[in-house]
């Protein structure tokens, strides 16, 4: 990271005391705190220019209207898109997968997905009625890509993959499964949840030739309630409007309606504008650190945080991918994950303990939980210091 920029000072939150301690934040991979550039920015806009988009014809909309297309720019150029007619603003990943799923899913058609899937790319297929295939993970929680070829044919619809999975911080390599899937399957549409790559590392949907890429911008240093699905042209021009209402039209009658070219065909009703401007400030951030010294400041505080991790007595670390992002999940001996969490919530440090809206996960490594230890830009190894001193009084009060 530049020595120029003090990361943690640019995020408020990150200075209060938790029971007389400094807060740790280890549960980025959950959501990202947000610099005082992007709290900021959505505070000017309601206090000097909040107004609706596009239908206005005032200064105040012409103004926002304008700071909002200039979003949809950014969030294209970002993720290496052709033509920022490719973004569609949503409430989240959850809600781009769900989109994706009405409007590409009938009853019985078939989703591949793989064993490290979150929840909000299991669920969506399942109310649209697919017939799911798994692509196994081994016991190091690396897809077992050798076997994408039985699980691929003509009847594979839609190829649904995680970037790097939230529960045991795999990075998935789709340089090497999406080729396989053209070969294999050409008729079948490529997503991508890129809810925890999106923040970490830099992303070319060109690159990648998926059909449909989604990440949420609370994971990437932005609000709540805004979220990405990138769709090639061609893909999104053939898809039917997934709700109705004002903005996604072109001509209303009683009679009949015709539908507006995407991405306003996807973007029904007054959308999250405060929020939208939020993320888009959040990008400016994230490409003024530089997306390759985020990544590189994660690996080494990942790498120092399992050093440290694997000198706890008992500790037992769930998955040792090939390729590891900025999320450690462990367990300790037979302590609960939630009293492990309680207890280091009284040393200041935040850490997630659950499933992780990855039941299946858990269950392919025989555990109900586990506690998630997650990092980012403005993480430093002092608070990975405070974690372990944090765990050792956890194994002193219930290792007796």
């Amino acid at each position: 990271m530049p020595a120029a920029y003090n990361i943690r000072s640019q995020f408020p939150v990150l200075s209060q005391t938790i029971n007389g301690r400094l807060l740790v934040f280890l549960d980025s991979a959950a959501t990202t705190q947000k610099p005082l550039c992007v709290i900021e920015t959505m505070n000017d806009f309601y206090r000097t220019h909040y107004s609706s988009v596009k239908r206005g014809a005032y200064a105040l909309s012409a103004k926002t209207s304008q700071k909002f297309e200039e979003a949809r720019s950014k969030v294209a150029k970002f993720i290496d898109a052709p033509s920022e007619n490719t973004i569609i603003f949503t409430k989240g990943t959850t809600e781009s997968i769900n989109l994706v799923a009405q409007t590409n899913c009938k009853p019985g058609d078939e989703v591949l997905l793989s064993a490290l899937e979150h929840h909000a790319n299991i669920v969506p297929w399942q109310i649209a009625g697919a017939k799911i295939k798994v692509l196994p993970c081994d016991d190091n929680g690396d897809l077992q890509i050798s076997k994408l070829s039985a699980l691929l044919h003509e009847k594979t619809k839609i190829v649904a993959l995680t970037h790097i999975a939230n529960s045991i911080g795999t990075v998935v390599p789709l340089q090497d499964i999406i080729p396989t899937v053209r070969k294999l399957a050409p008729q079948a549409k490529i997503l991508i949840d890129a809810a925890q790559g999106a923040p970490h590392s830099k992303i070319s949907v060109k690159d990648l030739d998926c059909d449909f890429l989604a990440f949420s911008g609370h994971k990437i240093y932005g609000p709540t309630g805004v979220g990405i699905l990138y769709g090639k042209s061609e893909v999104l021009e053939s898809m039917p409007p997934w709700q109705g209402g004002g903005e996604m039209i072109e001509q209303v009658s009683f009679e009949r309606t015709s539908f507006a070219p995407p991405p306003a065909r996807f973007e029904a009703g007054t959308p999250p504008i405060a929020e939208v401007l939020g993320l888009s400030t959040a990008i400016d951030w994230v490409n003024e650190i530089g997306m390759g010294n985020i990544l590189a400041h994660e690996e080494r505080i990942t790498a120092y945080a399992l050093s440290e991790l694997q000198k706890i007595n008992g500790l037992q670390v769930i998955g040792n991918p090939k390729n590891r992002g900025a999320i450690i999940s462990f367990v300790i001996n037979q302590i609960h994950p939630h009293d492990t969490a309680m207890i280091l919530d009284e040393e200041g440090v935040a850490v997630r303990a659950g499933h992780h809206c990855a039941q299946p996960v858990m269950e392919r490594f025989g555990v109900p939980a586990t506690v998630r230890a997650s990092f980012a830009a403005y993480t430093n190894e002092w608070e990975v210091d405070s974690l372990c001193l944090g765990l050792k009084r956890v194994v002193s009060i219930f290792g007796k």
